[in-house]
């Protein structure tokens, strides 16, 4: 990503919750191979995901074998140049962004089916009646993926929240994203008020 300081995100707190919040990550690797799939964030020092392909896709991408990209895509949106209430002005579009750079692990077997316990139990224990994976069935078909851990070796993360403009247009946006009819985003406006509202009025 090319860097701008003012849109930069280097708050690894930020960068967990933005990862664990958006689950759906690109792996990309040499040769410009790209594979969209779920990520589970690990616990522990430093950021590690794990998460698994179905199989050839690990072969196209060589796991294992060399530095691989994980992009994670956060709230993002149209940002319509009529909520500032100045003029004049373009559009433009507002995103959060986190890319980990790795060499991914390569998982036993048995690792690899508890990726796929864990990524079922993450997803389904918000439900009303989660869904238990049979145990014998998951075994049988778990051959079948391949997974992987990312541990990152450099983060790079932006969020671009309009910094650029002034204290009044950005709460505009705000306000647009939390109420428009058409393009009404709510995670967005929660991001942009981390950086625009302060702490003690949020």
């Amino acid at each position: 990503m090319r860097h701008n300081p003012d849109y930069l995100l280097d708050d690894h707190t930020r960068i967990r919750a933005l990862i664990r919040e958006n689950p759906w990550a690109t792996l990309v690797s040499d040769g410009l191979t790209a594979s969209h799939l779920p990520v589970l964030l690990e616990d522990g020092p430093g950021l590690s995901v794990v998460s698994h392909l179905g199989r050839p896709d690990d072969e196209l991408h060589q796991l294992g074998e060399r530095e691989a990209l994980l992009i994670v895509a956060g709230p993002n949106g149209y940002i319509s140049p009529g909520w500032y209430g100045a003029g004049p002005a373009v559009p433009t579009w507002n995103y959060l962004a986190v890319h980990l750079y790795g060499r991914p692990e390569v998982l036993s077997p048995e690792e690899t089916y508890q990726v796929l316990v864990d990524t079922v139990d993450r997803f389904e224990h918000v439900l009303p009646a989660p869904y238990q994976m049979d145990e014998s069935y998951a075994r049988r078909i778990a051959p079948g993926v391949a997974g992987f851990r990312l541990r990152a070796e450099r983060v790079e993360g932006k969020a671009k929240l309009s910094q650029d403009k002034s204290p009044q247009i950005a709460h505009n946006i705000i306000r647009a994203l939390d109420t428009d009819p058409t393009y009404a985003n709510p995670a967005l406006a929660r991001e942009m008020r981390e950086v625009w509202t302060p702490e003690e009025n949020r």
